[in-house]
């Protein structure tokens, strides 16, 4: 171990030219090759540690200053809590310019609908909007108006975070009976992920397989992927639309830098088009005054602040956004969850024992570490992904307090608010996979064929 040592400290010496090693003047090496005794080298462990914890002390200091002030990161493909790991939702919309949702347009949501608010309303995961009371305006003076949302096929199945945009746009397209088109934007991911186009294609078809599980109705809801529809008044959008963006303005948006492909760069204004009617002949003729409502999580937002700032001047509305919170990883609400990363999410294709296992092993507990501790201190529902989880899919308010109240004074644990999330996320899966089920090839031919929509807006 000491000849380990002595070589590590004889290249530290190499690499730090100017260093001087302890007891000079006496040979440090006996005429066998061996170090002169043990008194020096005790004293150069003593000095070299010195020396390195010294060197190190500044940049160690560096580093714990910059997590202190690190910033929170949110784009379409990037997302990365702040110094604490989460995302500061107040932050992020002064940032973007949204505004939050708030109880009257909630209750005026339920007014033009006349059922009751989705729990993702009613909760705030959707939480923040864009020009939402404009669109209600139109729409209680009888003015139609279009839904807009969309999926980027990373991964041969969805995962529970993927799902919340649709479970809730499924919700809109139903209380307001409007049409939907769906994007599939699998050039992005053949552009991003590194994916062919071949297999973009077919992870395209898989996951248009879990959107219309999901409970669409097929008169009323075009899905589309870009490899297939791109073309037409389509493109004709997406041309004018890119002549409105100027190179210096994508890159402060989206933060392209010279070392990306064009398609990176030309890609924002291919998700913009379907904010605009005239990009559908087949459901709204050449009408251009159709208002349009997108829901989406809130890092999608920089696509359509580009948006917007093009509408006007293309002879659109500006459309109006819904936004999400993002769906927590279950180790930690750190950001959102990764397809890429089995552990930190559950998919639509678990089975029942991999559900269980996964929320046993994976789902992140605020409980305490020790029963004892549990039922004196309770648990922090803040962190605790369980609950969280839970505020996303149990319907049931009054038994979602009673959970909640019970989990933090302690009187319930740990391993019985998993086993309600198990239960919760088990029954929701076995009804999705029996409905995919029944999704044939040529269902989804059927929501993808272009067909006369116009009924609803002609």
């Amino acid at each position: 171990a000491d000849s380990v040592f002595f070589a590590i400290a004889c290249f530290y010496v190499v690499r730090r030219r100017g260093f001087i090693l302890p007891s000079e003047g006496k040979a440090p090496f006996s005429r066998t090759g061996r170090l002169g005794g043990d008194a020096d080298l005790n004293s150069i462990r003593r000095t070299l540690t010195e020396r390195m914890a010294a060197e190190d002390a500044p940049r160690d200091a560096e580093m714990q200053q910059s997590d202190a002030t690190k910033e929170q990161l949110v784009t379409p493909w990037e997302v990365a809590g702040g110094a604490d790991g989460k995302i500061d939702y107040s932050k992020l919309t002064e940032q973007f310019g949204c505004s939050l949702l708030s109880d009257e347009l909630v209750a005026r949501i339920e007014r033009a609908t006349g059922v009751r608010a989705h729990p993702f309303l009613r909760r705030r995961v959707f939480f923040a909007h864009r020009d939402l009371e404009q669109l209600l305006d139109a729409y209680e003076k009888g003015e139609p108006f279009y839904l807009y949302t969309g999926r980027g096929p990373s991964s041969e199945s969805l995962h529970f975070g993927h799902m919340i945009p649709f479970m809730f746009t499924k919700w809109l397209q139903d209380a307001f009976n409007v049409p939907l088109v769906i994007q599939i934007t699998d050039d992005e991911k053949y552009l991003w992920k590194g994916l062919g186009v071949d297999e973009a294609r077919r992870l395209a078809r898989e996951n248009i397989k879990d959107i219309i599980a999901c409970g669409f109705d097929v008169t009323k809801t075009f899905i589309f992927s870009d490899f297939e529809y791109v073309g037409g008044e389509f493109y004709r959008n997406i041309v004018q639309l890119q002549r409105c963006v100027s190179m210096n303005q994508v890159r402060g948006i989206f933060g392209f830098t010279m070392d990306d492909y064009i398609g990176k760069i030309s890609f924002p204004a291919v998700q913009a088009a379907p904010a605009f009617p005239t990009s559908f002949p087949h459901i709204f003729g050449d009408r251009k005054d159709v208002r349009c409502l997108i829901p989406c999580a809130i890092d999608q937002d920089p696509y359509f602040r580009m948006t917007r700032d093009a509408a006007p001047r293309l002879g659109f509305h500006k459309p109006a956004l819904l936004e999400a919170r993002f769906f927590p990883a279950m180790a930690g609400e750190s950001g959102k969850m990764s397809a890429s990363d089995a552990s930190s999410a559950i998919y639509v294709s678990d089975d029942p024992k991999t559900i269980e296992k996964k929320v046993k092993k994976y789902v992140f507990s605020g409980g305490g570490a020790t029963l004892e501790e549990h039922r004196e201190r309770g648990a922090d529902l803040s962190v605790d992904i369980s609950w969280q989880w839970l505020n996303f899919f149990l319907d049931d308010d009054a038994e979602l307090s009673r959970i909640g109240e019970e989990y933090a004074s302690g009187r319930m644990t740990v391993m019985e608010i998993k086993k309600i999330l198990s239960d919760v996320l088990i029954e929701m899966n076995l009804r999705h996979q029996q409905a995919r089920a029944a999704v044939t090839e040529d269902v989804v031919d059927s929501f993808m064929s272009v067909r006369d929509m116009t009924k609803f807006c002609g």
